[in-house]
């Protein structure tokens, strides 16, 4: 009550009727306005404003029909090689020379492909069913290279056909060529064990590191083609000045559909 009866009497006689109102400083109004400009900014561009989010994934650049691995019918030795790697070869056409006890035996390419390895040497001792050679399947010279992305799988259904992306080739000094432009032309429905990617590709030491991290999704990738020495379109005029090969490593940067900043903060 004591105090009470102070406030009271202190309401019945002001004091300080004399004192100058004290109004907001100048800095104190620029902060202000300052907060609120930001604010507005920040509100307008959360609505009319986009985003876009890049996706990285490694890959491989290939004739996109898969390969396959050539073995041996016979148990011999490995007296001739008759391809090299990077030959194109039809089917039936000649691979090896093996010596066998009934005599030497012709090892023969079941299908038309481009040979991408050659396991077995002359002087190497082969058994029946042993890989000798892993043939790419191209079924013309003027087939165009792709690029194959493995995908998370989780992050495969943010993937949209026709997302621009930008593919860093192992072979191509990049701060000099710059990187290879392409566009998704197509999304796997379900995701690629490491077997399967290894039938498609064959080398198992490519499939390991494609599904290191859980079977992922594939994603075909189209290049662009352009008048280049390497017809393919590069982010750098020119690019380099020789052709790709298949079966070179590339990591691919998939930029992904644009989004309004308040999407994010939207159920």
């Amino acid at each position: 009550m004591q105090f009470r009866q102070q406030a009271l009497s202190k309401l019945q006689s002001p004091e300080e009727l004399d004192v100058p109102v004290r109004y907001a400083r100048p800095q104190g109004l620029l902060v202000l306005a300052v907060t609120l400009v930001v604010m507005a900014a920040a509100s307008v561009w959360a609505v009319t404003g986009s985003v876009t989010s890049t996706l990285r994934a490694p890959g491989i650049l290939t004739y996109g029909q898969g390969s396959y691995v050539l073995q041996s019918p016979v148990t011999g030795q490995v007296t001739r090689v008759l391809a090299e790697e990077g030959d194109r070869l039809a089917a039936g056409d000649p691979v090896l020379n093996v010596r066998t006890q009934q005599g030497d035996k012709v090892v023969r390419a079941i299908a038309a492909g481009r040979v991408s390895a050659l396991s077995a040497r002359i002087g190497t001792v082969v058994t029946t069913g042993a890989d000798v050679a892993t043939l790419e399947r191209v079924a013309k010279a003027g087939d165009p290279l792709v690029a194959m992305l493995y995908v998370p799988a989780d992050s495969a259904a943010t993937v949209p056909v026709g997302a621009a992306v930008d593919l860093t080739v192992q072979s191509v000094p990049t701060e000099q060529y710059g990187t290879l432009r392409g566009s998704v032309k197509a999304v796997g429905r379900a995701t690629q064990s490491r077997q399967r990617i290894t039938g498609f590709l064959g080398d198992k030491e490519l499939a390991g590191q494609f599904t290191r991290g859980g079977p992922p999704v594939a994603v075909l990738v189209q290049l662009e083609k352009s008048g280049t020495k390497s017809g393919l379109a590069w982010s750098a005029a020119g690019g380099p000045p020789f052709a790709l090969d298949s079966m070179t490593p590339a990591d691919g940067a998939l930029h992904l559909a644009e989004q309004r900043p308040i999407d994010w903060l939207l159920p």
